[in-house]
């Protein structure tokens, strides 16, 4: 399968991605386990996860196929985080939630560091600022090697991506 690089960066991964979103709710464990070895034998390494995806039973489950099925030195894990389950405020970009949100996806995934770690949505109730840093800390920390963003208009994509380079030594937002 071909490979490109995310952005302008040096993360290479396979032109398609797996996504795991029905992982846990609409497909079970063996179900996903064939999915996952399929992509991988075909030369697919890019999956796509999210700490809301079957409330996040779909990480859980990546987590032991990693361990079970197919190596997780085989695949480019990228998970994400900003939205939250219902009956909390829809989106949350905050430091502490995002800080919380990465640490309970690396507990649930098995591992110490995700591939690519995205903003799921843009919160308009925290200062974008306050969401960057946090970015910046996660990446630092060695909990993700690269950041993005997911369903961010094109003037917010701006703003972060603008924002992170204009701090030197901050984490780029990889586009």
């Amino acid at each position: 399968m071909e490979q490109r690089y995310v952005g302008r960066s040096g993360l290479s991964v396979s032109r398609l991605g797996l996504g795991t979103m029905t992982w846990g709710r609409d497909t079970g464990a063996e179900e996903a386990t064939a999915q996952l070895r399929t992509f991988a034998e075909a030369g697919g390494t890019l999956i796509d996860t999210a700490d809301v995806y079957s409330g996040g039973e779909a990480e859980r489950l990546l987590g032991r196929m990693m361990r079970d099925s197919v190596p997780r030195s085989e695949l480019v894990l990228s998970t994400k985080a900003v939205l939250t389950p219902a009956g909390h405020r829809p989106r949350d970009a905050s430091r502490r939630h995002l800080i919380a949100a990465i640490d309970a996806s690396l507990g649930r995934l098995g591992v110490d560091e995700v591939d690519l770690w995205q903003l799921h949505a843009f919160d308009q109730e925290v200062p974008l600022e306050e969401t960057l840093a946090a970015v910046d800390a996660i990446v630092s920390s060695g909990r993700a090697a690269y950041a993005g963003v997911c369903d961010y208009t094109g003037w917010q994509l701006a703003a972060a991506a603008v924002s992170q380079r204009a701090v030197p030594g901050r984490a780029p937002i990889v586009e």
